[in-house]
């Protein structure tokens, strides 16, 4: 399961890249994945990171942190379908809104986070 987490790591901090590097292609890309196959796969990929961080939590750096974080993302990934697309398309507007330097500010908190992945697993 590492692997998965290595690799969904290293998806989350392209994306975190991109969004430091161009809001605006950001943008973009996540209205061009706003349909309702991207909805079922963006929960798809959050309740299969959420098995693979758990069953990658004993053998990783932090499995405490990996636990609470598999629960959580399991739990957003069950939930994700019922938040809609027309909730979504509004947040990516309220955040498009807050400008560029609040989507890159969420692109380095990103990529933090999928190299944290990346780090906590890594052998």
């Amino acid at each position: 399961m590492s692997v998965v987490v290595i690799v969904v790591g290293l998806l989350i901090t392209a994306i975190g890249l991109l969004g430091l590097v161009s809001p605006e292609r950001l943008i973009h890309f996540v209205k061009s994945v706003q349909t309702p196959a991207g909805l079922y796969s963006a929960a798809g990929l959050r309740v299969l990171l959420g098995v693979a961080l758990w069953f990658a939590a004993p053998a990783s750096r932090a499995p405490d942190v990996l636990r609470i974080l598999a629960v959580l993302v399991f739990v957003a990934g069950l939930i994700t379908p019922s938040f809609g697309l027309e909730r979504s398309r509004k947040l990516l507007e309220w955040w498009w809104s807050r400008g560029g330097a609040f989507i890159r500010v969420w692109g380095c908190i990103a990529s933090a986070f999928g190299l944290l992945l990346i780090y906590s697993v890594a052998a």
